[in-house]
């Protein structure tokens, strides 16, 4: 009987959830809408029935080695969800423990962007490496630090929120109520709003001003930059500044091998690859200075979340056995 790993990425909108094997290979995955039951135990039974149809449907018995959850605001150590922002349900979450009604299995929850990393660990580019960070540029910016092969989670578990260190001290207001965060330059709504502040501050003719507000989107704007729009090139500038300079001081700390990228924002390639690494080697410290590679996330994006969850499992219990006895 194989051994899979159950996968569970739960976002603001939707619920990603598949099973999968120790060498990546995704045996069946679906969704579900995550905000549909207001009652949050409700919600995991809803998920648990879900996954078992998807067990149900697969060609053959497997055998669960454990499940990984990436989610917002997750704390690995106790096992619960804490005040995440994007989801309905208010105050502490016991997903573990709510799983544990439904599986013996091992549960595993821990951030999204932690998941992300230990994805590229297991699954991606970083499996011949023990000091790297994943930095993942969506929605949010999200971060994962491993180190010596480890997930850095902290004193409390939620170590890592490079998001929200601030870059511009009295800059843009961010979601959680201070102002300056990286968040507010280097995710998808910042981009945007560093495209209209330039469009605000200059006069030239260019393929994003014959935009609509709506129509302005991260994706937008590097088709733009593809053909020269002086605009989108130099909104990925400064984009590249704000989190070259952050990632800088990151290399001073952790002396990674290589920091990953990944997400929608990342996909704008060159145009914003180029600029992180000009102003992330022009502020480390002299011993580091071209020493960390740049490298997007090599996990296929559309099983990264599944893959990245499931992952945890086998970091944390190793290889499984090819064939488990009934």
């Amino acid at each position: 009987m194989k051994s899979v790993a159950i996968g569970i990425d739960i976002g603001g909108t939707n619920t990603k959830y598949g099973l999968a094997d120790e060498n990546g290979n995704i045996l069946a995955s679906s969704s579900l809408p995550t905000r549909k039951e207001d009652d949050f135990p409700a919600y995991i039974l809803h998920l648990y029935e879900a996954i078992e149809s998807l067990r149900k449907s697969l060609d053959e018995e497997v055998h669960i080695k454990g499940i990984g959850i990436g989610a917002p605001n997750a704390n690995y150590y106790t096992g619960t969800i804490e005040d995440a922002p994007n989801l309905i349900w208010e105050g502490e979450l016991h997903i573990v423990e709510e799983f544990n009604k439904y599986y013996d299995a091992p549960v595993i929850v821990t951030n999204d962007a932690n998941a992300a990393a230990m994805g590229e660990l297991i699954y991606g580019g970083a499996k011949e490496m023990k000091n790297f960070i994943m930095i993942t540029l969506g929605t949010g910016v999200g971060s994962g630090f491993i180190v010596n092969g480890d997930l850095v989670y902290g004193h409390d578990g939620f170590a890592g929120e490079l998001g929200h260190v601030i870059t511009e001290w009295g800059g843009r207001p961010c979601t959680c109520g201070r102002n300056g965060c990286l968040e507010t330059y280097g995710a998808a709504r910042g981009v945007i709003i560093t495209v209209m502040e330039e469009l605000a501050g200059s006069h030239e003719t260019c393929e994003l001003r014959s935009l609509s507000r709506e129509e302005i989107t991260p994706k937008a704007v590097f088709e733009a930059a593809e053909k020269g729009d002086k605009i989108a090139l130099r909104t990925f500038e400064r984009t590249g500044q704000y989190l070259g300079r952050a990632l800088s001081n990151m290399v001073n700390i952790f002396s990674p091998e290589a920091i990953f990228l990944f997400g929608g924002v990342a996909r704008a390639g060159k145009y914003l690859l180029e600029p992180i690494e000009k102003h992330m080697n022009a502020n480390v410290l002299s011993i580091f200075k071209d020493k960390v590679k740049l490298i997007r996330s090599k996990l296929p994006e559309s099983d990264a979340a599944i893959l990245g969850a499931s992952s945890l499992v086998w970091k944390e219990f190793g290889t499984p056995e090819r064939e488990v006895a009934d």
